[in-house]
């Protein structure tokens, strides 16, 4: 292959998959807001841009094969603030890569863009929207968005909703929604290397015995996770206390966002734990 550009490639996720994407390409083009990425690559280059403003977008996507979009802002907040790099950003990474005949984009999707289902329903690919905030709200448009561009323009696009990536599972949620970092890594790469994936919506997770959800219609990308979050149940779950079944956030498959006012940061609590 012979270029790939990665948006979102100074955030944590950008972050494991940079190596992994150069090693499949000639030439790996990362870009992000944030100023810099730190030591590249050999046959990587990083370019500064806003997702928000095309003339920044449209001149890096030139004779790309592919794009790994993961550039976005990873919280809730005010939709004014998503705005540009969650909706605007995703308009200009799809119209960028038909103007440039752009084979496939590769879409960071979410859970959240079906948070609000209850627990007690295992969620698959091909099941209604039910977003449970305004970031999960940007998450619905940009998998319709990759759909018809797919169905009027003949671009393919990926769209995995990532549960929980991080280093290992922090609360009782985690046990079934924990991605590993190894399991991104493969998901991500069956997304780029399978040859025919039209529209495809998977969903990121590993092989966990917990797990809340159904890929099975994605079987054709050949994704088979690794890692399994029950090896970190014992501790996680003595120190876990009763549910309270009257909490959206433990009984929808959104978690915190489930719960959250619209507009407002759920993040700090999600336990994350912080390996940086």
């Amino acid at each position: 292959m012979k270029k790939i550009v990665l948006t979102g490639a100074a955030g944590n996720l950008g972050k494991v998959l940079r190596g992994p994407l150069a090693a499949m390409c000639d030439e790996l083009l990362s870009t992000d807001i944030a100023p810099s990425v730190g030591e590249l690559a050999v046959n990587e280059t990083f370019v500064q841009a806003d997702l928000a403003d095309m003339a920044q977008i449209r001149p890096l996507l030139e004779g790309a094969d592919m794009v790994v979009h993961f550039g976005a802002i990873v919280d809730e907040l005010p939709f004014e603030d998503l705005w540009g790099p969650n909706f605007v950003g995703s308009y200009n990474i799809w119209q960028a890569a038909k103007e440039h005949g752009v084979r496939r984009v590769v879409y960071a999707s979410s859970i959240h863009a079906m948070g609000m289902y209850p627990k007690t329903v295992a969620i698959t690919p091909d099941m209604p929207h039910r977003p449970d905030t305004y970031y999960g709200l940007a998450k619905c448009f940009s998998e319709d968005l990759g759909r018809m561009y797919w169905e009027k323009e003949g671009i393919e696009s990926v769209h995995i909703r990532i549960l929980s990536a991080i280093p290992r599972p922090g609360n009782a949620r985690a046990l079934g929604t924990w991605l590993s970092f190894d399991d991104l890594t493969q998901v991500v790469t069956r997304a780029i290397d399978t040859p025919v994936v039209g529209f495809t919506v998977i969903y990121g997770v590993s092989n966990n015995d917990r797990s809340p959800v159904d890929n099975s219609s994605a079987s054709h990308l050949g994704y088979s996770p690794n890692d399994n979050g029950e090896e970190y149940a014992e501790a996680i779950l003595a120190e876990t206390g009763p549910a309270d079944l009257n909490d959206l956030g433990l009984t929808c498959h959104g978690g915190p966002f489930a719960s959250a006012k619209l507009g407002v940061s759920p993040m700090a609590l999600m336990g994350i734990p912080d390996d940086d």
